[in-house]
């Protein structure tokens, strides 16, 4: 996945193919201590510092003219603490990686986003999350991390050691240095059951309330200019694994969700007027199925087809209403939609800068087909969300800025002033930073 989001002749490109960057220099430190020396020197020749991961964002988060530290050397478990039960990681580890290694030695992360190409450090440093009753994102799983910060020294941080570093830097955005290595929480692997079926979104509406309570793990997809959903829910099993048949997945997963799904979505961009007779079609390929596997088999699946994307948190008590204005505002606009709308949940945690911080949330996330004019969709979106003092994903498409932001997060001046202390010199500022943090 990373030769595709790093271009050639010295630029780098994301994933989505929206954001482009020219550093004037590249590291690819193998250490912990060439990293700081890298950052000592990068402050000394007057360069700012961005940290990159596998280039999942869709902000230009990690794009700069200055240093770009590449975090491919600094991969793999460092140790697991059966006591403890947990496991640290160097932060360049992708998810994948991590996922396997975990399952190997009979663990698992007790939750996770739906894919895992990305690394740990830009997962958790941007508040990737899956859904959740209970369990929360994955840099709520975080226990400990240690961080370079701008004067070149290596901070520890956990609830016990710089615990006012530790409340923020779980979800940093890469405001406050650079994430080396994370430790995670996990527990010995479990099974889950994968109930996925067809619902109407009436149906999901009225009967939200109860699908999340129900549920460990509830989520949907909307197919806009449709009244249908797919609906997934995940619970602990005792088993036995029943996994999907490896024809049968590749069917479903491959061929109908990426394949067809991508011939389907250049059909769209090519002639827009087509878009609500392929989502009539789309929202009916899949038909149920429930299986049973282990947790990264059920939370994560492949997602080959290329998409811009913006996600929103609301509270969770809003996320019918909101649901159904975005719905009324499609209907009404003339858009044409061919990706589904994503909805998740997840409980309140204490990460100053979390879009679950200090609220029970619900994310609402659109999705266009990368190539196609997403701007209108996304601004009308964007005002419903906005209206709820919804939060968006720090790595997601949006428009706020820190006034914004100072508005929904309670804690945020508690976040900007632990960056004074840490960055003063804003180190690690770019364009992004500046926008969302202030100057």
């Amino acid at each position: 996945m990373s030769s595709t989001a790093n271009g050639k002749n010295g630029t780098w490109r994301n994933w989505g193919g929206n954001v482009l960057a020219r550093p004037a220099r590249e590291v690819t430190p193998a250490s912990v201590d060439e990293l700081a020396a890298a950052v000592r020197r990068a402050a000394e020749d007057g360069l700012r510092v961005k940290a990159v991961g596998s280039g999942h964002s869709f902000t230009s988060m990690a794009a700069t003219d200055g240093m770009l530290i590449r975090p491919q050397l600094l991969t793999g478990i460092r140790a697991i603490d059966r006591e403890a039960m947990t496991v640290t990681v160097e932060a360049g580890t992708p998810l994948k990686r991590l996922n396997v290694a975990l399952a190997r030695e009979g663990l698992s992360l007790t939750n996770m986003g739906d894919i895992m190409e990305q690394t740990v450090s830009g997962a958790t440093s941007t508040g990737t999350h899956g859904t959740g009753r209970d369990s929360a994102s994955i840099a709520a799983q975080i226990k400990g991390l240690e961080l370079v910060t701008a004067d070149g020294s290596v901070l520890t941080c956990s609830e016990k050691e710089n615990a006012e570093v530790f409340a923020a830097a779980r979800i940093g955005l890469g405001a406050l240095g650079v994430v080396t290595a994370i430790t995670f929480a996990v527990e010995p692997v479990f099974l889950l059951t994968a109930r996925e079926e067809p619902m109407p979104f009436d149906r999901v509406l009225s009967g939200f309330e109860e699908l999340w309570a129900e549920n460990e793990h509830f989520e949907f997809y909307w197919f806009p200019h449709t009244g249908n959903t797919n609906t997934k829910r995940n619970n602990r099993s005792a088993g036995p694994e029943q996994p999907v048949p490896q024809l049968q997945g590749w069917f479903e997963d491959e061929f109908l969700s990426n394949g067809v799904f991508q011939v389907a979505n250049w059909v769209g961009r090519a002639v827009p007027a087509t878009i609500p007779a392929i989502a009539q079609i789309s929202s009916k390929a899949l038909s149920a199925r429930t299986y049973t596997d282990i947790p990264y088999k059920v939370f994560t699946s492949p997602r080959r087809v290329r998409f811009v994307e913006m996600e929103y948190a609301v509270p969770r008590a809003a996320v019918v209403e909101a649901l159904r204005e975005l719905k009324a505002m499609v209907d009404r606009s003339g858009l044409r939609v061919s990706f589904p709308v994503e909805v998740r949940t997840a409980p309140a945690d204490d990460i100053t800068l979390s879009t679950a911080s200090g609220r029970d949330t619900a994310y609402i996330a659109v999705h266009m087909f990368r190539g196609t004019p997403y701007q209108r969709y996304f601004t009308a979106a964007e005002r419903i969300f906005t209206a709820y003092e919804g939060r968006p994903h720090w790595g997601k498409v949006h428009t706020r800025d820190a006034e914004y932001f100072s508005r929904v997060y309670p804690r945020f001046a508690e976040f900007t002033a632990l960056r004074d202390r840490l960055d003063p010199d804003r180190l690690f500022q770019n364009d992004y930073m500046r926008r969302v943090l202030g100057a």
